[in-house]
């Protein structure tokens, strides 16, 4: 029995000694793009009954012809346990780290990630946004058929990549949100890492609440699509009302034009004793104050109205001081303007040495640019959320712009900086 037992032991050992094999195989990262070649070996102890010598010729031992040299097991390896050599894998990782930290070839390192999109509502923004960042517009394929439908197709690998995609839903309204919701979806099918929906003008703002019964609140079914669309984060300039920020069930970066406006105001160096800051109705005197507030806490006068019916108001009273002032009327947006020019009257009537209409949104729909441009307004001054006709601009309109507003914004939200630091 001990003589079987010890031969067994010796045929197993001699298989042990033999068995070393050399697999080609391919290895690949997630993580990584470094594809590499590696070798899987038996590990075993440095010396096995297998591997005898002869006895030793001048102090110095003789292997036996045919023997396999013995394999020094690496640090850390278990006997009879398969080892993943991967050769050069340090340089590799060495070069493709490098070129994650600094990014491809004329890509700032920080931007490595950061991709920009436009729709086609207001391309000339998007344009002055990526000249801010230091970057290009991504490839992006947005056609429609014969029937109205649209097509949007991504042209460039944004695989992992952050995207920012910068639609204004302005009129067309349904055309540019289902343009928007179909991008996102496109995007969100191309493997994007996250996608922020950067939309300057948010329309359907206005449908915020219930008024009477029986209504839609359009406000919130909006915030509903784009969510369902795939958009991880939303990005507004000036909403209409602070509930809007809650309709959305994801984070809401949301931005306020009126520091673009308050630099160009304090280019005129307007006395601070000669301004008033005037709110054109009640539902805005929150924002007229803020503005005030920056203005060296100028004083505040509020335009008291009554709504009859949709684009339709009618003034009915000034509470406030405005004579020989030169009133700012503060608004978020000019639809029709009909409310902002009835104001006006109003503060000319009451003694005021210049009205000036400050807002961000220029919707501008008929007869906007009739009643800005009679000759109540010492000055029209609004942002660029919304691109203006060439057939609606006139001598009092002055445009801002608010790309570096948003491309400073944009680069806060990629870099996870602070955005309220904007505007304190």
């Amino acid at each position: 029995m001990q003589c079987l037992d010890k031969s067994r032991m010796m045929q197993a050992s001699s298989r042990c000694a033999s068995g070393s094999r050399s697999v080609p195989a391919r290895v690949s990262s997630r993580a990584s793009a470094v594809s590499v070649r590696c070798t899987i070996q038996e590990a075993r102890p440095a010396s096995t009954p297998a591997a005898a010598s002869t006895p030793a010729l001048n102090g110095v031992a003789s292997p036996v012809a045919g023997a396999v040299p013995p394999i020094a097991l690496p640090r850390g390896a278990v006997p009879n346990r398969p080892i993943l050599e991967v050769p050069d894998w340090e340089n590799q990782y060495r070069r493709h780290t490098a070129s994650a930290r600094h990014g491809s070839a004329g890509t700032p390192g920080s931007l490595s990630r950061l991709r920009l999109f436009s729709g086609t509502s207001n391309p000339t923004l998007a344009t002055e946004v990526a000249h801010y960042l230091g970057l290009e517009l991504g490839k992006i394929k947005c056609k429609r058929f014969a029937d109205g439908e649209i097509y949007v197709q991504v042209q460039e690998s944004i695989r992992g990549c952050d995207v920012f995609l910068i639609q204004p839903t302005c009129p067309p309204v349904n055309d540019h949100l289902m343009e928007l919701l179909i991008t996102i979806d496109a995007c969100r099918r191309a493997s994007a890492r996250s996608i922020t929906a950067v939309i300057p003008y948010y329309g359907y703002a206005r449908a915020d609440r219930k008024v009477q019964g029986r209504e839609s609140i359009a406000a919130k079914l909006t915030a509903n699509l784009i969510t369902e669309a795939g958009a991880d984060r939303v990005l507004a300039i000036d909403l209409h009302s602070g509930q809007c920020v809650g309709y959305f069930d994801i984070p809401v970066d949301h931005v306020y034009g009126e520091t673009v406006i308050l630099d160009y105001l304090a280019s005129k160096r307007i006395a601070t004793g000669d301004l008033v800051v005037v709110s054109p109705d009640v539902g805005g005197v929150a924002r007229a104050r803020a503005f005030a507030k920056k203005l060296n806490d100028a004083p505040l006068a509020i335009v008291d109205k009554r709504r009859s019916a949709h684009n339709v108001s009618e003034v009915m009273n000034l509470i406030g001081d405005v004579k020989g002032k030169v009133a700012v009327l503060v608004d978020d947006m000019i639809d029709t303007a009909g409310t902002i020019t009835n104001a006006a009257k109003v503060l000319q009537k009451e003694g005021a040495r210049e009205v000036y209409a400050c807002a961000t949104h220029a919707v501008f729909s008929p007869p906007a640019v009739e009643r800005l441009s009679s000759g109540v307004f010492q000055e029209v001054i609004v942002t660029n959320t919304i691109p203006v006709p060439p057939e609606n601009v006139f001598p009092q309109l002055t445009i801002l712009s608010v790309a570096n507003l948003l491309g400073e914004t944009i680069w806060r939200v990629y870099n996870a900086a602070s955005v309220q630091a904007l505007r304190d």
